[in-house]
């Protein structure tokens, strides 16, 4: 349902004429006006229907009489403030009706949407939904039925939703038939004759592709060019039927289609504005689902006379999904019109530009297929929504680190007020922004301040969230780093400190921050970056590649070793987590290379010296972060691939439950079936909260996680893994996003 808010084009006054009523009901998409008074009060409606029916009744018509005097006064309506489901019953079988304030005026108009309801194949085609591909086959496969399955599996291939063909016929559609070989047509009409006499695929050789679409699990669709092979196809259970642009005036035929309810996609091409007009009445008077493509029926199409800016015309026109079929060179208009709002896209396919056709040197390539379809589902996934704009996962590290923050000049003792004079601007951007000094001067401290410290948000808040020990039935710690951790270990009671280094700290020396025996266990991160932007990856197939990262690694390897020293609580073998690599930088690796990923990353493991240190692989998000930039994750992402490393090269696994949950998202898996694979190989727990596919390190309860029936598997499956709450910038304000967490995850871990 849509509600229209801009009234121009639907509302007349009362005293209006009923020929300036006709011009706005052919103006705008729903065939309707509305009649108010002077005050805005609605007095009636007007439809094209009610007009022709005036018009039955009244041969000796006056457009020139007021509109009140014919206008429908038993209409339905609705209030704007109603709930949805009560507009949407008001509107019953209606596509449009009028919505009033309190005051009986009309302010708004609900229409129905004709996306509602498309839906092909189990694929929905609506504006929030992936655009729809097809792959027009046409007469491409020249008259071959091998060929025209080697272009399905090809349109399989390249990742197209939908094998579209044509049906003829020839011996009812052309005014010569049989006699096809005729002089008396004109040239163009003689070679179209002559291609299709020779090209047709007999119905059983038709019926025969579509079954190999279906096998294929790719949705089979068909142009009927007449009423013979509409009868053809619906014996045959087509599902939906495009209808080619040069039939979109020939009304018998397109009713004919459209009371079969099935899918109904129009091409315009060859259309003048008024005769897709024409055209939608009819669809809509048989009720039937609809799509409106924008089309240049040009072989092939130039440029500048595409026109997509039609688009939004269409769309006003059909009020329905709309899509594009092109037909020029390439796909960049492509990917224009889906930027446009288009849908469903239908472009020429073929295996050979050079073959007889005409239809061949407008078509792609499997190559072309291939690169036009992964274009479209990034500007998808660029296009994003009109939703209130937030940050992103990556702009939001980028902003902690580039970005500037109010920083506190002098020492503060809780209860003392801060004043314009204390707050300045300095970089990086881990506290409050500078836009927020207003809010903050003139509040009193909540806690104690020294020279140089940030101020975070819970600042500017009346309550002060405190730590406090908390009860788990498992192993717990906290994320720390050097500089913080003897501030946050005295806050609360956690098991084991688990330290997460730079690059930088493994150069440190050891005894510059250790003295004495710590009461704590030791768990170590390994870093992921290294100096010279050298992400660790013991995958690497780059020989020198990998050595430098087992150099890196076994550095850590020996810090850790020697850290161990100064914990009095320490485990027979500290856990050392670290992200094995299997990163690629421009798509997915398939499942073949992954799995020789995983060879090279048990190899390499191998030749670690890991004495009293238990080495345990991070499982990883689909689409990591590193430093404000994203990545694809290869190795350790999917469950199956992750358990089958664990049992065959005998590591436990860090268990990261947001970036597995993410991982479950975007490829629309289970995650309590993710837990119950992983589980029983994992020995060391990261839980943060997880939303879409990167929202990593969310607060606990503020993404998609279902706390409480994880904590339930987990229990089953790895009871006496170790766990950090490691929520992102969790260590702000000496942890307090840490402290927050485990209040939120007690009594469930």
């Amino acid at each position: 349902m849509i509600i229209e808010r801009n009234l121009t084009n639907f509302m007349v006054y009362c005293e209006d004429t009923i020929g300036e009523a006709l011009k706005k009901i052919s103006k705008n998409a729903g065939r309707i006006v509305f009649s108010v008074s002077d005050r805005g009060t609605i007095e009636g409606v007007l439809t094209n229907g009610d007009f022709r029916r005036w018009l039955a009744n009244n041969p000796d018509f006056d457009i020139t009489r007021p509109v009140s005097r014919i206008s429908n006064k038993n209409y339905k309506w609705a209030y704007l403030d109603d709930e949805p489901d009560r507009i949407s019953a008001a509107m019953g079988d209606h596509t449009c009706i009028p919505l009033l304030d309190r005051n009986e005026h009309l302010v708004a108009i609900a229409q129905r949407s004709a996306a509602e309801v498309i839906k092909i194949g189990g694929r929905v085609i609506a504006d929030d939904a992936p655009t729809f591909v097809i792959a027009e086959i046409g007469l491409n496969h020249n008259g071959s039925l091998d060929l025209a399955k080697e272009l399905i599996d090809l349109a399989v291939g390249v990742g197209a939703d939908s094998a579209k063909f044509q049906m003829r016929n020839l011996k009812t559609l052309y005014r010569h038939a049989p006699n096809m070989a005729t002089t008396s047509e004109d040239l163009g009409t003689q070679y179209t004759l002559g291609l299709l006499e020779r090209f047709e695929l007999k119905p059983e050789q038709m019926f025969e592709a579509f079954d190999h679409c279906k096998s294929r699990n790719i949705v089979p669709m068909c142009t009927p060019w007449d009423f013979e092979s509409l009868e053809r196809l619906q014996e045959y259970g087509m599902e939906a039927y495009k209808v080619a642009s040069a039939d979109l005036t020939n009304h018998d035929l397109l009713k004919a289609m459209a009371e079969t309810h099935k899918v109904i996609i129009c091409s315009t091409g060859m259309s003048m504005e008024q005769e897709i007009i024409q055209a939608v009445d009819v669809l809509r008077e048989q009720r039937a689902p609809y799509i409106l493509m924008h089309c240049n029926s040009t072989y092939p199409a130039p440029f500048k006379d595409v026109n997509l800016r039609y688009l939004h015309r269409l769309k006003e026109i059909g009020r329905c999904v709309v899509g594009y079929s092109g037909h020029e060179r390439g796909h960049s208009v492509v990917l224009a019109a889906v930027a446009s709002g288009a849908r469903v896209i239908e472009k020429h396919f073929t295996v050979d530009k050079t073959m007889e056709g005409n239809d061949h040197k407008v078509s792609l390539l499997p190559a072309e297929m291939t690169e036009m379809v992964k274009s479209i589902r990034q500007v998808e996934a660029a296009l994003g929504s009109a939703a209130e704009r937030k940050m992103t996962q990556g702009e939001m590290m980028n902003r902690n680190n580039l970005a500037k923050s109010l920083i506190i000049n002098r020492d503060l003792a809780p209860g003392e007020i801060i004043t314009a004079e204390m707050v300045i601007v300095r970089s990086p951007g881990r506290g409050v922004q500078p836009n927020r000094k207003r809010d903050l001067i003139g509040r009193r401290a909540k806690r104690a301040f020294s020279s140089g410290d940030f101020f975070f948000e819970s600042d500017l808040e009346d309550e002060h969230f405190q730590a406090r020990n908390y009860q788990f039935k498992r192993p717990w710690g906290i994320p720390v780093r050097y500089h913080d951790f003897r501030k946050i270990m005295a806050k609360s009671n956690p098991d084991f400190l688990e330290f997460h280094l730079s690059f930088k700290d493994v150069d440190e020396n050891v005894h510059d921050h250790f003295q004495e025996k710590l009461a704590f266990d030791l768990v170590v991160h390994s870093p992921d970056l290294f100096e010279g932007d050298h992400l660790l990856n013991l995958c690497s197939k780059d020989a020198e590649y990998r050595k430098r990262s087992l150099r890196e690694l076994q550095r850590v390897l020996d810090l850790t070793r020697s850290m161990r020293d100064f914990f009095a609580n320490v485990s027979p073998r500290t856990i050392l987590i670290a992200s094995i690599g299997g990163f690629s930088k421009e798509a997915p690796l398939d499942l073949d290379e992954i799995q020789r990923l995983y060879v090279i990353a048990g190899e390499s493991l191998s030749q670690l010296t890991t004495d009293g240190i238990e080495v345990m692989p991070q499982t990883l998000p689909p689409f990591p972060w590193y430093f404000g930039g994203q990545l694809f994750a290869n190795c350790f992402v999917q469950a199956k691939d992750t358990a089958e490393f664990s049992r065959t090269y005998g590591y436990r696994l860090c268990f990261d439950l947001c970036h597995s949950k993410l991982a479950c998202n975007h490829f629309g898996t289970s995650f309590l079936d993710y837990v119950e694979r992983i589980g029983p190989y994992s020995g060391h727990l990261h839980v943060a909260d997880a939303g879409g596919v990167d929202g990593e390190g969310l607060q606990i309860g503020e993404g998609d996680m279902d706390f409480a029936a994880i904590a339930k598997a987990l229990d089953s499956t790895c009871p006496k893994a170790s766990f950090i709450p490691e929520i992102w910038q969790g260590h702000k304000n000496e942890g307090e996003g840490f402290w927050l967490a485990a209040s939120r995850l007690e009594g469930l871990f």
